[in-house]
């Protein structure tokens, strides 16, 4: 499980170093992706295959199931973490996320999120100004 909220910083090559506490989960591997929200999505290789079946599952008669597999499984790319647990971003990635040089790497349970830092504290405290009325539209759902 992923969880906690770290600042870091782009070296010149685009890597990216993962919070210790992460590098175990992605020693054999993880996929980056374009995440929602202007993010990346970064999984393990077992957490990506689930993704994957269920994305592939939906039905290519229908537009927004097309849009979705292209987003994520064709901004895709698998990589490997280097000997210091750092991750290359690919630069196209780097751009669809508008990540310059300082990030914030989210643990989200399954995923761990890759923002922009200036876009996830806007993100940040415009969910924070609605939590409220965000935690009544998810009580339908149980939660």
């Amino acid at each position: 499980m992923f969880i906690g909220e770290f600042k870091y910083t782009l070296d010149n090559k685009g890597r990216l170093a993962l919070p210790t506490k992460f590098r175990k989960d992605f020693l054999e591997g993880a996929v980056v992706t374009r995440g929602l929200d202007n993010s990346l999505f970064l999984f393990t290789k077992p957490e990506w295959e689930k993704l994957a079946q269920k994305i592939a599952a939906l039905p290519l008669s229908q537009a927004d199931a097309r849009a979705f597999a292209r987003l994520m499984l064709g901004g895709a790319m698998d990589i490997q973490l280097d000997k210091q647990g750092r991750l290359l971003i690919p630069e196209y990635l780097r751009n669809y996320a508008k990540i310059s040089k300082k990030v914030v790497v989210a643990g989200v349970f399954s995923r761990v999120e890759i923002w922009d830092e200036n876009l996830w504290n806007e993100y940040k405290k415009n969910t924070e100004s609605q939590s409220d009325q965000i935690a009544e539209r998810l009580s339908n759902l149980g939660i």
